[in-house]
């Protein structure tokens, strides 16, 4: 590695020096705010004169703001991936970060940040668990426990400082993935109002004068690339802490579609009036296929998603079952809806991730429920019949979590209760009683899904086809099966 990274990033040594006025509070400092929002904030300020510099706010008190400072808020973003069947591979030295600011350390310097006459945006990507209320936390008690109360208490001091003036109102957009999540933010705001026994004012000021916008997040950010860190500094002049790599949906109005020129730069975000057909777009293609994959792939000797896109019976399989049995139950225009399938296998093939099927495997039964359940319901609902590639997906699912497969064990990832209830139910006597414990349990589905026209005797005919004839010759005795099966 050459000597040259030694020398640490800094706005010196690169040149970009520029100073921009602090448009934009950022709560976090992880690897997506950093490879999209960053990124996106980057682009606008290059191609739509938005000049926005941005401040970044630790939400925790191990964090990476005091690394982020070190390097003058740059850091390289590589960005490696298929678009549109064509590879790509770029690279940029993100600036818009102005500073960092650790509110654990100085809660002042983070509170004074309310007084900026520039900002207009809080951004926000604190996890899922981050817009929480926390009842004890207090307008005194500082920190703040929550990023909820953080935020309460940055927009009472800027309420305070200018008098509760109208033009002084942010836009609102967190990023955490959770339904409805500025919606939610919005509520815990003023929950901490009340608790706080904050003036009417101020509370008349958040509901009228801010607003709060519901986001999607759909992109595949990997983050530091640890495994292959010596190829990436050897394309940076400087040593970099902060690599990222890399591989949106907001709901709003007018009014934010004229605050943020997006439609200048080409990143395909758009501003919707109902995020609601666009998230369950999301989830059930995109989130949907990755669960339905995990299972039976990891058993037929996938290691990674590029691997089941690499063989022609896995990439054959998730495609179908994404074109056959997802889409159709969805309510967005089919051109549309293929278009944006067309695109997520592009990220699956991705030759610049490796995205481990272990990882993925996660608490699989849970994610099962929310994103691939529905679509097996809805498809038998509207045809009367089972998806045979769903359903045999289900099958795959419920015996990931039996026992030795071809004498090895699999990376079974779950809350302990499900684990061992679905240890317990794999001691019952034959396939058939396995599928209507399992299927019959509503802790797992929120539902009795044994009750399902035919889903029993079909799960139970896919275990023990899997088992006899493992996945693929499985899968085919299982299909052919199907063609005629009696409901």
């Amino acid at each position: 590695m050459r000597n040259v990274l030694n020398k640490r990033l800094t706005r010196e040594k690169t040149g970009l020096t520029r100073k921009l006025p602090v448009r934009v509070v950022q709560f976090g400092e992880g690897n997506f705010l950093r490879a999209f929002v960053d990124y996106i904030i980057e682009r606008l300020n290059k191609e739509a004169d938005f000049n926005a510099g941005v401040a970044v706010i630790q939400p925790l008190p191990g964090g990476a703001v005091n690394m982020l400072n070190q390097q003058d808020g740059l850091y390289n973003l590589f960005m490696k991936g298929i678009r549109k069947g064509r590879k790509i591979e770029e690279k940029e030295v993100i600036s818009c970060i102005q500073h960092g600011i650790d509110p654990y350390k100085d809660y002042e310097k983070y509170l004074k940040l309310a007084e900026e006459e520039s900002l207009e945006f809080i951004i926000s990507n604190t996890t899922e668990a981050g817009i929480a209320f926390d009842e004890n936390d207090t307008l005194q008690g500082t920190p703040h426990n929550s990023f909820p109360a953080k935020l309460t208490a940055l927009l009472y001091r800027r309420f305070q400082h200018f008098g509760g003036a109208p033009e002084k109102g942010l836009i609102i957009l967190p990023f955490e993935l959770i339904n409805n999540n500025a919606d939610t933010l919005k509520k815990i705001i003023l929950k901490y109002s009340d608790l706080w026994d904050l003036e009417e004012g101020f509370i008349n000021w958040v509901k009228n004068h801010n607003s709060f916008h519901n986001t999607l997040v759909d992109r595949i950010v990997p983050g530091y690339p640890a495994e292959n860190i010596e190829i990436y500094q050897k394309e940076v002049l400087f040593e970099d802490k902060l690599i990222v790599a890399v591989e949106i949906f907001i709901e709003g109005d007018e009014e934010l579609k004229a605050k943020v020129p997006f439609d200048q730069i080409d990143e395909n975000i758009l501003i919707v009036k109902d995020l609601q057909p666009y998230r369950t777009r999301k989830v059930r293609i995109l989130n949907g296929a990755h669960t339905t994959m995990v299972p039976f792939s990891l058993m037929y000797g996938n290691k990674t998603v590029k691997e089941i896109l690499d063989d022609q019976f896995t990439r054959s399989f998730v495609k179908d079952a994404i074109f056959d049995e997802i889409i159709p139950t969805l309510s967005l225009p089919e051109e549309e809806l293929n278009l944006f399938a067309e695109e997520v296998l592009d990220r699956f093939r991705n030759p610049f991730l490796k995205h481990k099927l272990s990882s993925i495997a996660l608490n699989s039964v849970s994610k099962f429920k929310v994103r691939v359940l529905p679509s097996l319901l809805a498809y038998q609902q509207q045809k009367e019949k089972l998806p045979v590639k769903l359903t045999f997906a289900l099958a795959c699912l419920l015996r990931f979590y039996g026992s030795l497969w071809n004498g090895r064990r699999l990376p079974v990832k779950d809350d302990e209760k499900v684990v061992s209830a679905l240890k317990d139910i794999w001691r019952a006597s034959d396939y058939n009683q396995v599928s209507i414990k399992a299927l019959s349990n509503t802790e797992f589905w929120d539902q009795d899904l044994s009750k399902i026209n035919g889903l029993v005797e079909a799960v139970s005919l896919a275990l023990v086809f899997i088992d006899k004839y493992g996945i693929e010759e499985g899968f085919e005795e299982f299909r052919g099966q199907m063609r005629n099966f009696k409901y």
